[in-house]
């Protein structure tokens, strides 16, 4: 039986991440030396896409994830785990990789690429007014009163925004709901809970 066969029955003739039964692709989970169903996974050609060029991923997209990442396949774990870790500052990824349990081999192999990403990337980091790290889904409180730009609300001081996101380009800036809005705080003007 040939690879794309092997990975159709597995798979049941349907992308092993969102489902999609149209434009099916084989993808190579890296590191590859020689190709086989233990390292490749099934994908239509949007996960093919994102997985292939990182500045494609559509972070809605991956909620799929929720779905696959429970699959008994290590192959399609190592690129759930994976992914999840490039979409951390989403928010919604780090309760997912809480629940996600992979044996020592799988994530080893996981984990594989993920440092050398770390090593190349420069990785932005939003801190507080003390210096501590906020990560997405914290919880910071206002040290000022800050107007709202485009409204007549004013967010007061030691006013609590909970499960806020990072902007993941600017270290300065954090988004979070207030009063039903959701709004951009400089990092400068909050201290983590």
């Amino acid at each position: 039986m040939s690879l794309e066969q092997d990975l159709m029955q597995r798979a049941d003739s349907k992308c092993e991440f969102c489902g999609s039964k149209e434009q099916l692709e084989i993808y190579e989970v890296p590191p590859v030396e020689k190709v086989s169903s233990e390292n490749a996974v099934l994908t239509c050609n949007t996960c093919f896409t994102q997985l292939q060029n990182s500045e494609k991923i559509e972070p809605n997209h991956w909620r799929c994830l929720n779905d696959s990442m429970w699959s008994q396949v290590p192959a399609v774990q190592v690129v759930a785990y994976r992914m999840l870790h490039q979409l951390i500052n989403e928010g919604w990824p780090q309760d997912l990789l809480d629940m996600l349990y992979l044996d020592e081999e799988t994530l080893a192999w996981a984990k594989t690429t993920l440092e050398d990403e770390k090593e190349t990337a420069n990785e932005v980091i939003h801190r507080d007014s003390n210096g501590v790290q906020i990560n997405a889904g914290d919880s910071v409180v206002l040290i000022k009163d800050l107007p709202v730009k485009g409204s007549s609300m004013v967010a007061k001081r030691g006013t609590a925004v909970r499960r806020v996101s990072l902007v993941h380009d600017n270290e300065e800036q954090i988004e979070g709901r207030l009063e039903g809005q959701q709004i951009v705080i400089l990092t400068k003007f909050v201290k983590k809970l």
